[in-house]
């Protein structure tokens, strides 16, 4: 029995039709022809391998970024750089739900060195193999040539591309949730111990490298509830998923704990709400077109696909969203994978534009419809390289710690004090201690370090204004103009006495935050 042909009186979707079984590509297909009765034909390997090559190359292209940085790729830079002993104590406090991706890191700079390449390298290939991934996926489901474009369209995403690029866990999540999505659809082909215990790992450690991986479990059980399956079916995926939450659910416990590191999270922006509008129309659209009245062999190869990648684009970020309504935790970034869906989407539904073009008498002699799929190809490209362009440049990120360091140097005198406002921008220095080398940090009482914390713990009130008072130049770190201000008292004080006893020397403005340096009246 096929797993995703549902129960119906029509002979196209019953179970034991050829049709269902096996859709019989075209020669002319990117990765050539597929033999019959074989889910995972040797033929979508090139493919495989074209969109991996694909993504490659990309991720390789410009990883450097101007060698820039951003305040979340430095966190891992010196979070990474930890001896293992002050990694674990740090998790006692706070990022828990990083851990494993910091011990990752850990081990990654050991062996690489401390470069640039090495911090985001992991992500490059992780992208990579989830471009290989989708596309034998999509060859498994609907054929070889679906799959080649499917993978493709994945590796030009662009926040595939962008998180492609990030020394951060997400691109390694996404290529794990598509293993698992790969070993689900092989699983429900032949189902096995082995296979379901793969796919059960595979989500664990999906899961510990960050726990928002599990929402692809429901997503999975839609595609289940969807293909009306046996009973012996659902129970191995049950099983599965359940072990796989329990094995997890230490980590949500204690990462629940810490959800304060979280509360800067707001409401998603208007802008945030219609690119998540619009990356699930463009899925929808594509999934109607491609189930729309057609050949029964079209129809059930289209469907089998469409039940598995619709859920996986639709039901993790709107878990997010809804879970946001009592407390704001979407970022397009914790359900990353959820992009393995949509060039599942868009890759079928190129693939029947194709077949479609096929049946055109204008189009139908394969030299035009190269043509013209090579015409929509470069226009695809040409609408995305200005976006491409961009992502490798360091204005794509919210800061660019790098330049905010090298202004620190280049501007602060020797003797002077350095304030940052607020106290998480202290993570701005701390990537590049050299150039904060003759500052003294005037309200850090404990260091990151011996604190067992991110960005270190700041004293009181009453002792960051008696310190104050003893300098008379000071640079301030603060976040551009428009962004909320901290209400903690430290933070009041701070930008009271800065306000009242000094004026502002220089000011300069750097990509995501503001370089000022203060100095008594007359000292500047």
């Amino acid at each position: 029995m096929h797993p995703f042909a549902a129960e119906s009186e029509h002979a196209i979707d019953h179970p034991q039709n050829p049709a269902v079984l096996s859709a019989t590509p075209r020669p002319e297909e990117c990765s050539g022809p597929r033999p019959e009765r074989d889910p995972a034909p040797p033929f979508a390997y090139p493919a495989g391998l074209l969109s991996a090559l694909t993504a490659l190359l990309m991720g390789l292209w410009g990883v450097r970024r101007e060698n820039s940085m951003w305040r979340d790729e430095s966190v891992t830079y010196q979070v990474a750089h930890r001896s293992p002993d002050e990694l674990w104590q740090l998790l006692g406090n706070t990022d828990a739900v990083h851990g494993l991706y910091y011990f990752f890191m850990h081990a990654m700079f050991a062996v690489g060195g401390d470069s640039l390449v090495t911090l985001r390298l992991p992500s490059v290939l992780a992208t990579s193999v989830s471009a290989f991934l989708v596309a034998r996926t999509g060859s498994r489901l609907a054929g070889p040539r679906a799959g080649c474009i499917g993978g493709l369209a994945f590796a030009l995403i662009p926040v595939v591309q962008m998180y492609a690029q990030e020394g951060r866990s997400y691109a390694l999540v996404c290529a794990l949730v598509a293993l698992s999505t790969h070993l689900f659809a092989g699983a429900l082909d032949d189902s096995s111990r082995g296979r379901w215990t793969a796919y059960a790992l595979t989500v664990i450690v999906a899961g510990w490298l960050h726990e928002f991986a599990l929402l692809a479990l429901p997503a999975h059980g839609l595609t289940l509830y969807l293909s009306r399956l046996p009973r012996p079916l659902l129970r191995s995926w049950a099983v599965a998923a359940g072990v796989s939450v329990a094995a997890v659910a230490p980590l949500a416990v204690r990462s629940a704990g810490q959800s304060g590191q979280v509360s800067w999270i707001g409401w998603p922006r208007p802008a945030e709400w219609l690119v998540v509008a619009a990356v699930t129309l463009i899925g929808v659209l594509c999934a109607v077109y491609v189930t729309k009245p057609a050949g029964a062999a079209a129809r059930a190869g289209g469907l089998r696909l469409v039940r598995l990648a619709l859920p996986l684009l639709i039901v993790p970020p709107a878990a997010l969203l809804l879970a946001s309504l009592h407390d704001p935790v979407y970022l397009d970034r914790y359900v990353l994978y959820s992009h393995v869906g949509l060039a599942l989407l868009i890759g079928l539904a190129a693939d029947r534009l194709w077949e479609a073009a096929g049946r055109t008498a204008r189009t139908a002699t394969p030299w035009r419809r190269a043509t013209v799929s090579g015409v929509a190809a470069v226009g695809v490209v040409a609408a995305l390289l200005p976006v491409t362009l961009q992502m490798r440049t360091p204005d794509s990120r919210k800061d660019d710690v790098t330049a905010i360091a090298a202004q620190v140097r280049a501007m602060a005198p020797d003797g002077a004090g350095v304030l940052f406002m607020p106290s998480r921008r202290r993570e701005w220095a701390l990537s590049y201690p050299d150039d904060f080398r003759g500052l003294t940090d005037l309200a850090l009482r404990r260091s990151p370090t011996a604190g067992n914390t991110l960005e270190g713990t700041e004293d009181s009130a009453g002792r960051i204004r008696a310190r104050l008072r003893g300098f008379d130049r000071i640079v301030a770190l603060s976040d551009p103009p428009g962004q909320p201000e901290d209400a903690f008292p430290g933070e009041v004080v701070k930008r009271d006495v800065l306000r009242q006893e000094f004026v502002v020397c220089r000011r300069v403005q750097v990509k995501g935050g503001r370089v000022t340096l203060y100095a008594r009246p007359g000292r500047c």
